[in-house]
């Protein structure tokens, strides 16, 4: 099985029993280009049904510029929770807003810079 992301295909690599991770073009032994899915089950109470829990994590080594060492890992990993029974309108629209609010130029300066735009 593939994972297609930005036109880069992600082959399967390893499978566990609730976590796949997908190789990239680019992943060697020494250079990393890898994304990680995992996935918890809901764990109900008697009064409450509980909260399904995704990963998705990207892994990939860069080239550095004026620093130390030549290369290190850059790491991108989003945790999401959404209680069971949530409708799936509003779970498209969280993920909606999330997906813009990570392309946005806001939070490109956070990331790049470390600043807080407020």
């Amino acid at each position: 099985m593939s994972l297609t992301v930005n036109a880069k295909t992600y082959a399967g690599d390893s499978f566990g029993g609730n976590i796949v991770g997908y190789s990239g073009p680019a992943h060697t032994l020494s250079v990393k280009d890898y994304i990680k899915l995992a996935r918890t089950a809901p764990k109900p109470t008697v009064t409450f049904s509980g909260v399904g829990r995704t990963n998705a994590k990207l892994t990939r080594t860069l080239t550095l510029t004026g620093a130390l060492s030549p290369t290190h890992d850059g790491i991108l990993d989003i945790s999401v929770s959404i209680p069971v029974g949530a409708a799936s309108a509003d779970i498209d629209a969280m993920l909606n807003d999330m997906g813009s609010l990570l392309a946005s130029a806001s939070f490109k300066t956070h990331v790049k810079a470390q600043q807080i735009n407020y």
